[in-house]
């Protein structure tokens, strides 16, 4: 009887639907991406590989690994793919190179490392981990960077490796647009008008030990000028973790850049106790008023996760404690 009158004291839905508990949450990039422009075959193919990324990084928590590490063979396993604009699909710069970032950052202790405006790299991710791990520094841009993770032993490739048919056929549209718009003297906003400047690849993983991590990877905006660089490696825009929450953020980089988006996240957390969802979406909202679009993941030291974006569609995909997946494309 005495069992009958405590279940008695909570409500049948809190029964029925218990509360799941996510432990990775994954993106693959926003932007225009619609059931009308996908072919089947490719939407299969960005489903398997959002399916891989997150069941590699479901086997590292397992195994009692940590979040930085589950969320490290995720970002490897989008960065090997073409299918994203991060590592071996990264986008090609005005200069018709290949010019990354990527950052990582440690819930714990807020421990965090990037690069940014490197092209030799394999796993750019790995680079950004190496420097939080193994330097005093939190980024290394250019050639220091890439001198650093040469001589801690990580993958270094030809700028060659990362070159791909789609992404070098990208740069030449959007240069003819750009001749176009100056010959016709049109002065709408050329150089972003194609969305180009998506496909940012990001996870945020929570351990066994109730760590958080996350992790951003890009390979930019095509047709960059300059050395550009975006919020992805900068800590607190595109990538932010702390005790509390996780998250990686991909879109519009100078929008979320000047929001600070992931830290506000966070902070709205912390300073106004809201919720994760409500916070992720307040900031989304925050960047569309502004002009930007893009979106971003979050993770808390809960399992709840939030994955707000004002694009038309943004790869996604979650994992929670018993290995379900789930991955998402449309809205």
């Amino acid at each position: 009887m005495r069992k009958l009158a405590l279940l008695l004291m909570f409500p049948v839905s809190a029964l029925l639907f218990a509360q799941t508990k996510y432990i990775m949450v994954i993106h693959g990039g926003a932007g225009t991406i619609t059931r009308e422009s996908m072919t089947p075959e490719k939407e299969a193919a960005y489903r398997q590989k959002l399916t891989e990324a997150l069941q590699t990084g479901y086997n590292e928590i397992q195994n009692g690994k940590s979040a930085v590490e589950a969320v490290a063979a995720s970002i490897v396993i989008l960065e090997d793919s073409p299918l994203f604009n991060a590592g071996k699909g990264s986008v090609f710069t005005h200069d018709g190179k290949n010019e990354m970032d990527a950052a990582i950052m440690f819930g714990k202790d807020k421990s965090a490392g990037a690069v940014a405006g490197v092209h030799t790299i394999k796993n750019p991710i790995k680079a950004a981990i190496a420097v939080m791990q193994k330097s005093e520094h939190v980024i290394l841009s250019g050639r220091g960077a890439e001198e650093f993770a040469r001589k801690k032993g990580l993958d270094i490739v030809l700028p060659s490796y990362f070159w791909t048919k789609d992404r070098w056929d990208g740069l030449q549209r959007v240069r003819q647009k750009e001749k176009s718009d100056k010959t016709s003297k049109n002065n709408t906003k050329n150089a972003f008008e194609i969305d180009q400047k998506f496909g940012t690849v990001g996870a945020v993983a929570l351990d066994k030990n109730g760590d958080l991590a996350a992790g951003t990877s890009t390979g930019g905006m095509t047709n960059k000028k300059w050395n550009r660089i975006g919020d992805a490696p900068i800590i607190g825009a595109g990538t932010f973790a702390n005790a509390q929450v996780g998250i990686s953020a991909t879109g519009w980089g100078e929008y979320f850049i000047r929001a600070t988006a992931a830290r506000t996240v966070a902070a709205k957390m912390e300073y106004q106790n809201k919720d994760i969802k409500s916070s992720a979406r307040e900031v989304i909202d925050e960047i569309g008023a502004m002009g930007g679009d893009g979106g971003l993941i979050a993770l808390d030291r809960d399992g709840h996760v939030a994955m707000p974006f004002n694009t038309a569609g943004m790869y996604r995909g979650t994992v929670t404690e018993k290995g379900e997946i789930d991955v998402q494309i449309y809205k």
